[in-house]
């Protein structure tokens, strides 16, 4: 007869974890040693060994693997200053498997392809109106230029292994769920991309293509790529552009939120009563501070794009009142808005990337007042540096091809 009684705990038997085969943990140690050179540059044999805890000869056949398989190269002398002779060092290969990032914005599409030793080798990027274009258009056209990177990547002997995608809007499981300034609702992006880029690529194999929000992908970028002096775990990116997105870093991981939606600051509203924003909301902090608001106070052609954006700080180094007045208008707003995302998640740093990398002198100390003024901490004192301007490798293509680089460093063999 069955007995459905519960057991005991005693008397319950607890499943064993599965043992690792020896595939594995082959690969998992591969992945130990190239990341190892990887986050060093360089490193010799025995370095890899101290720094993995592997046994020298282990990491030695490992290595010899890396080499054969392209991911690393051997040159140059280790003197360590000890008896014995100097061990050859072990660097990422400047050839063979890449990544390739694609940003897809409202008005440019900016392509980037990083070797494994995370150096930006190809940059194309065209100023396009993408606004009111089908997505499947702006997708193709974002192809195209994608397509003309690989050529150049293959002149330098590079291979791009995967194709991430750095999307404006709510972005989910390779579909634009919204992007308001761009007018898309329920976009396909990795599909409509990926179709196309394999019609421009036909005798070339099938890339797989995956997806983020560019603000994700651009805060990745400053975490991988930004000057180690200021590097930190845990901050808040703002970026800029016509719309104004944001992401958080905490732990040096992304803070996703349950549905992959966190870090939208750019529709934290500012104002109820104030002028309807493209979301459906009014009064959000992108009609305040975000491109075209920040041309418009400053009575510049707001569908100027970069070039107004150029002009705008032209102005502002010459000690024009208008634009000097709309950035600190636009500041004030911004530490408003931030003073709060602050006080919520407790960041080391602020980091201003986008447009206002470069108008950081002028936005910074109005919001700097606004954040000393409200951040209940009171650990943000004026002019503390916790508020500043993005490095120049913090934009959203490096961090997509950044993102594809990691996963051959995660997994060499199954970019062999």
């Amino acid at each position: 007869m069955d007995d459905d009684r519960p057991t005991s705990p005693r008397s319950r038997a607890t499943p064993l974890a599965p043992k690792a085969d020896k595939d594995t943990v082959r690969r998992h140690n591969l992945s130990l040693v190239l990341r190892a050179v990887h986050d060093e540059s360089a490193l010799s044999r025995a370095g890899a060994a101290a720094r993995t805890g592997l046994t020298r000869a282990a990491v030695s056949s490992l290595a010899d693997q890396l080499i054969r398989g392209g991911f690393l190269t051997e040159s140059g002398k280790s003197f360590s200053g000890q008896a014995g002779r100097p061990g050859t060092m072990l660097t990422p290969a400047r050839t063979g498997p890449a990544g390739a990032g694609v940003e897809v914005n409202v008005d440019y599409v900016s392509v980037c392809v990083v070797d494994l030793a995370g150096t930006d080798r190809v940059r194309l990027t065209e100023h396009l109106d993408n606004r009111g274009e089908p997505a499947a258009d702006v997708l193709e056209r974002a192809a195209r230029i994608a397509a003309r990177a690989v050529d150049s990547a293959a002149e330098q002997d590079l291979r791009p292994v995967g194709v991430e995608l750095a999307l404006p809007g709510l972005v989910s499981r390779g579909t634009v769920r919204q992007a308001p300034n761009l007018g898309w609702s329920q976009v396909e992006a990795e599909t409509l991309f990926g179709e196309a880029f394999q019609r421009l690529l036909p005798n070339s194999p099938a890339l797989p293509v995956t997806s983020d929000n560019e603000a994700n992908l651009a805060a990745l970028a400053e975490l991988w790529f930004g000057s180690p002096a200021e590097r930190v775990d845990h901050f808040l990116y703002l970026t800029g552009e016509i719309g104004v997105g944001g992401a958080l870093v905490v732990g040096g991981e992304l803070l996703r939120g349950a549905h992959g939606f966190a870090g939208e600051i750019g529709h934290a509203v500012v104002d109820p009563e104030g002028p309807r924003c493209r979301c459906g909301s009014r009064g959000c902090l992108e009609q305040y501070a975000g491109q075209l608001a920040l041309l418009r106070s400053a009575g510049l052609d707001e569908d100027s794009g970069i070039p107004g954006v150029a002009e705008l700080e032209r102005r502002a180094r010459a000690g024009d009142e208008s634009a000097l007045g709309a950035l600190a208008d636009a500041g004030r707003t911004l530490g408003i808005v931030l003073s709060g995302a602050v006080n919520l998640f407790d960041p080391e740093a602020v980091v201003l990337g986008g447009i206002y990398r470069a108008l950081t002198p002028w936005l910074a100390p109005a919001a700097d007042r606004e954040l000393t003024r409200r951040t209940v901490s009171g650990l943000w004192p004026p002019d503390s540096g916790r508020l500043r301007a993005s490095s120049l490798a913090g934009d959203a293509a490096r961090g997509a091809a950044g993102r594809v680089v990691r996963r051959v460093l995660g997994d060499p063999l199954a970019y062999a």
